[in-house]
């Protein structure tokens, strides 16, 4: 029987060639896109390793390393920006010659000595160094290798130190070991966790609308197949020799589908590897498979073929005599809405009690409300679809609507399978664009739009600045492109940090008119209070900046609030990219490391380039599963429809013959299809926009923003597209329902 089916699928009819290639085709792209998901977790894995360095820390202790056998590397790890790309600055200081060497170089840089990765040399070497270099003292000595970098576009810097300088630094601590494991303890870290989120979410995007594609190109023809089937069993096979031919069928096309699915992986790996998920690409290498998965994918697959092969005949009954008969299909009832509920109130629980605690915890719970979503809408669609059927029915006033609904209502599950990856490729659009959109929105909103894009600030929170260096507001004022500076005081050397909610601070009423972001002062007043105004995160809604806001006077004469210690600077630039890194360089230059200000000069609107990887992770989320999972969705609706005509061509031929217009039959086709893609698409959207909500209250404490016309547009457009396809498959009606198909079958 094996050979049997082996010679049926590869010698039988032409209708049996298209089926086995489609069905390759579509397991092929399933098992490429698996197999790239798997690879991307074990890069981001890989990348949490290559910089396990940065994690080095005072409490890390090598089991194999005793004090008495190195000696003490003082280092320090902290940020830096150029734009939006985050700078790891490593500064190290040697106290002898067996202080342990970071990864990545052969020996520790000496003071006035650095090492840059590939692509901060290049970086160095294009940029103005008024932009950038200067805030680097010394001279670079050589690259840093690929194992102590996240990826090839890596900023990272190991400069060196004097130990008298580096011991006096905040945050610089004394190491003689340097870590290899990472324990996702470090602020600078990559947060591989957070990402992890983003790519379940994207694996699952896109492998639903996949998998419906595959189970679809499994049903191709499948009227022929149960009658091919039927005619086995009349001439003594039994049912377990049919079901091996099922089998063999399905594994044939599996197997086939799954080597192809490697030769994607292989050609679409290099493109992965550019594929920035973490904020930065991958190395080619690190986008590697274990023995386990590739042999869970190799067996896996084509056994879950075979099942779905199988599964398919269970509405087949064949009698001894070779009769074939198909069951009834029940009618649909309503208890189909309730998985889809269930998921809607599962995310909802967890705005209730608050989001889990950590990465894992939130890949699952969000993971299974998305996913109980996605499985609810595949199983309330027939319901729905067959409630819209009888409401045609109900309504028709012509044959074709006649028709088209008593043949819904017949069967409702096969009609909704035809548009149900469609269906899921809209709910995911619709949660990924309300989500992007919302987080956006909110962020620009409260960081002053344009004018937060405009404004950068340096704060002194925990330890503010007795006095600024020699007349450094001047300096700062002179750069080309700042047109202000704004220097803010405060009464007390103790002032709170920002998550205790500092008090406002005291700036000069002739600084504050130079910059009108931050409002002005009331008439004739020389010293006005200013309130904290924050950006740097992702939905903060703190800032403040509005021209209109009128600062209250403060009793503080000039001369008085000039003595006092000094909490932040605000410097307004032109919006210039130049100008912002001019000021970033200056800022560093004039404010010495052991100064305790926090991270890197950042205009408002600028969030942490920790929080902008999180920002763009959620973008190129919404961007590929917008872009893969509309055409796949598309393949399968335009595969199933034509499977549907295959599968009917015997009725629609007697209908024909009875003399039932050809227009009627090409009508009857679009409204089986554009019913309950219609139906259930209304649902789709709110489940998607409801779903997005509750996850952006949840993870986010955000409400959702309701999408811009660009959204309805692309929703419509995705829709008129869908009914093309439809439309593009009429013209086989007339080629496959001739009087010979009826003679003949």
């Amino acid at each position: 029987m094996i050979r049997l089916g082996l010679r049926l699928s590869l010698a039988g009819s032409k209708e049996a060639a298209i089926r086995l290639a489609v069905t390759a085709i579509a397991v092929a792209l399933g098992v490429g896109l698996l197999l790239l998901t798997l690879a991307c977790t074990s890069a981001l894995h890989a990348q949490d390793r290559r910089v396990a360095w940065l994690e080095t820390s005072q409490h890390n202790r090598h089991p194999n390393v005793s004090e008495a056998s190195t000696d003490p590397l003082w280092g320090a790890v902290t940020l830096d920006q150029f734009g939006s790309k985050a700078i790891d600055r490593v500064d190290v200081a040697a106290t002898g010659p067996r202080s342990p060497v970071p990864p990545g170089i052969r020996q520790l840089p000496g003071p006035g000595q650095y090492y840059a990765s590939p692509a901060l040399v290049r970086l160095l070497r294009t940029t103005p160094a008024d932009e950038l270099a200067d805030r680097y003292p010394g001279r670079l000595v050589g690259t840093i290798g690929d194992d102590a970098l996240a990826s090839p576009d890596s900023l990272t810097i190991i400069i060196g130190r004097t130990v008298a300088d580096l011991s006096h630094t905040p945050g610089a601590a004394e190491v003689r070991s340097i870590e290899t494991d990472p324990q996702g303890s470090s602020p600078f870290i990559h947060h591989p966790g957070r990402l992890q989120l983003i790519l379940a979410v994207v694996a699952g995007a896109l492998l639903f609308p996949v998998l419906i594609f595959i189970s679809t190109a499994t049903r191709l023809a499948a009227a022929q197949r149960e009658q091919r089937f039927a005619a086995m069993r009349l001439v003594g096979a039994t049912p377990w020799q049919v079901s091996v031919v099922a089998a063999v069928e399905a594994l044939l096309a599996a197997a086939i589908g799954v080597a192809l699915g490697f030769v994607v992986f292989f050609g679409l790996r290099p493109v992965m590897a550019r594929v920035p998920f973490s904020g930065q690409s991958f190395f080619s290498q690190d986008l590697s498979l274990t023995t386990t998965q590739v042999l869970l994918v190799v067996v896996g697959v084509p056994l879950a073929a075979a099942a779905v092969a199988l599964h398919a005949l269970r509405r087949v009954a064949i009698s001894p005599l070779g009769v074939a008969r198909r069951t009834n299909a029940t009618t649909p009832s309503g208890w189909r809405l309730l998985p889809l509920v269930s998921g809607l109130l599962e995310l909802a629980y967890f705005v209730a009690i608050g989001r889990p605690s950590t990465t894992g915890k939130q890949i699952s719970a969000y993971g299974a409300g998305f996913l109980l979503v996605m499985i609810g809408l595949l199983i309330a669609g027939p319901w729905l679809t067959m409630r819209g059927a009888r409401l045609l029915a109900r309504r028709a006033n012509r044959p074709a609507s006649l028709l088209a609904g008593r043949r819904l209502s017949d069967n409702p599950r096969g009609a909704f399978r035809s548009v149900s990856g469609l269906i899921v490729a809209l709910f995911v659009t619709t949660s990924a664009w309300a989500t992007i959109t919302t987080i956006v929105s909110y962020h620009d909103a409260s960081t002053g739009g344009n004018a937060g894009r405009r404004l950068m600030a340096e704060d002194f929170l925990e330890r503010p600045l007795r006095a600024l260096p020699g007349h450094a507001d001047s300096r700062l004022a002179a750069i080309p492109g700042v047109t202000g500076v704004v220097v803010v005081h405060t009464t007390s050397a103790g002032t709170a940090g920002p998550e205790m909610g500092p008090p406002a601070g005291l700036v000069s009423c002739a600084q504050l008119s130079r910059i009108a972001a931050l409002g002005r002062c009331q008439s004739g007043a020389t010293v006005a209070t200013l309130p904290w105004i924050s950006g740097g995160g992702i939905g903060t809604n703190d800032a403040q900046l509005d021209p209109k806001n009128i600062r209250p006077a403060a009793a503080y004469s000039t001369a008085q609030v000039s003595a006092m210690p000094v909490r932040s600077i605000y410097i307004n630039t032109d919006g210039s990219a130049a100008a912002i890194e001019r000021v970033r360089t200056a800022l560093e230059q004039l404010l010495p490391r052991d100064a305790g200000y926090i991270g890197p000069p950042s205009t408002i609107s600028e969030i942490s380039p920790d929080a902008e990887q999180q920002l763009t992770g959620y973008q190129r989320l919404a961007a590929i599963a917008i872009i893969a999972s509309i055409p796949i969705a598309a393949c399968s609706l335009a595969v199933s429809v034509a499977a549907g005509l295959t599968d009917r061509k015997r009725p629609f031929s007697l209908l024909r013959l009875a003399g039932t217009p050809l227009g009627v039959l090409r009508h009857v086709v679009a409204l089986e299809a554009a019913v309950p893609l219609l139906a259930v698409s209304a649902l789709s959207v709110g489940a998607g926009l409801t779903a997005a909500d509750l996850f952006l209250h949840a993870q986010l404490s955000e409400s959702l923003r309701p999408p811009g016309v660009a959204y309805f547009a692309s929703v419509a457009t995705a829709l008129v597209i869908s009914l093309g396809i439809i439309a593009a498959t009429l013209p086989l009606l007339g080629r496959m329902t001739g009087p010979e198909v009826a003679r003949n079958e």
